[in-house]
């Protein structure tokens, strides 16, 4: 029977192949041929402009099946073409690629999006299918159908699988292993009333802090990102084939290592809501690469560092607990005394002091910004449902 579910937020699930060496090898084939095919389509849809899922569709459908892929594999890599250059106009909207008339945009803008030979290729339940109790897998390959491919999962990944799994299945290959990621639409629960806000500030020094004073430290990260800068521009300078290499994999050690902090912090304050029956407040840090000046050591932590990361798992893991986040203006947290209100620059004294030239107000700065954090939170938690009420 099929569970009972409401259309929910979407999550991803990973799970790991462990093909023989037979079907590995037609693994690596059936990602080069869907990557050489997507190139093609690529090519032909920036010549034509067309640039929708249903034109790059009808445009090259019948190409890429004389090119060895079925059916489903082909539309499914027309659609990857159609949303590469989607992405794309996205990004050169967003200034992501420069201003007008950079040569970094200019060359976006005239060359047709390429695709690594083992860039992850989608697959839907027409030319992939799970054996859910058996923990295997088969898959449409340039081979044919593969045998059952077994896979390694937790338990809880196993029944998130088994109850809430629908659409597509993304076919990775990263750091010699082999990966499914399944999209899995899990039900959101309601979300509660909350009995006041926990501010969280993010900064540099402090990755997170709390409006109950609890500080997560940014020392560890930051002393491996400068540890790993100093190792990078070694290696950049030698410019050898091992050295690009190891700077592969380098970059993606760290990205690993910061994920996994941000995962953990986030976790740790969603926790602390749920258990206090409060929402979150957090400020909307929108641009903030651009608003901030700084001194050149900050600015590269300031710009290694994701902001929006964070946020965004701290927003969906309070999501699935049902706890309610709102986003608040970030001007003037850090120089706006908690206590009192005043706001002044000479309220900082330090980097990490906050000592209010009004009142007399003394707390650590970035306790303090959380706090004023908290207060807007609770402000704007009443005007919105304020407005919703009346309307």
């Amino acid at each position: 029977m099929v569970p009972w579910y409401n259309p929910g937020m979407k999550l991803v699930v990973q799970v790991k192949l462990l093909p023989d060496a037979a079907t590995e090898a037609a693994l690596r084939e059936t990602l080069a041929l869907c990557n050489r095919a997507a190139n093609h389509a690529s090519r032909r849809a920036f010549a034509t402009g067309a640039k929708g899922k249903t034109s790059v569709q009808r445009l090259v459908y019948g190409e890429l099946k004389a090119m060895g892929l079925s059916a489903q594999p082909a539309i499914h890599t027309a659609r990857k073409v159609a949303g590469a250059y989607a992405t794309l106009k996205a990004n050169l909207k967003a200034g992501h690629y420069g201003p007008e008339g950079s040569k970094r945009r200019a060359k976006a803008e005239k060359t047709p999006a390429r695709f690594r030979k083992d860039a992850a290729q989608p697959f839907d339940d027409r030319c992939l299918s799970w054996q859910l109790d058996a923990q295997t897998v088969s898959i449409w390959t340039a081979r044919g159908r593969s045998g059952r491919i077994p896979f390694a999962c937790s338990p809880a990944q196993l029944e998130m699988l088994r109850a809430y799994r629908r659409g597509e299945s993304d076919l990775v290959f990263r750091g010699g292993a082999w990966y499914l990621y399944a999209t899995c639409e899990v039900p959101e629960p309601e979300v509660y009333e909350p009995d006041g806000f926990l501010g969280a500030d993010l900064g540099i020094a402090n990755i997170a802090t709390t409006s109950d004073g609890v500080r997560h430290a940014g020392r560890q990260l930051n002393q491996v990102r400068h540890r790993n800068r100093r190792l990078r521009s070694r290696l950049q300078a030698k410019g050898t084939k091992s050295a690009k290499r190891l700077l592969r994999k380098l970059s993606g050690r760290e990205a690993r290592f910061a994920a996994d902090v941000n995962h953990r912090i986030a976790k740790s304050i969603v926790t602390e809501a749920q258990r206090t029956c409060r929402g979150i407040a957090l400020e909307d840090l929108g641009g903030i690469r651009d608003r901030v000046r700084l001194r050149k050591p900050q600015r590269v932590t300031l710009h290694s560092w994701s902001f929006h990361q964070l946020g965004s798992f701290i927003s969906y893991k309070a999501q699935r607990a049902g706890v309610p986040v709102v986003y608040v203006d970030a001007a003037y947290t850090s120089k706006g005394c908690s206590a009192c209100g005043h706001i002044s620059k000479k309220n900082r004294p330090d980097q990490a002091t906050f000592a209010c030239t009004s009142c007399g107000f003394a707390e650590h700065a970035d306790v303090n910004a959380a706090r004023n954090i908290a207060a807007r939170g609770v402000a704007g938690w009443a005007v919105s449902h304020a407005a919703d009420d009346a309307a």
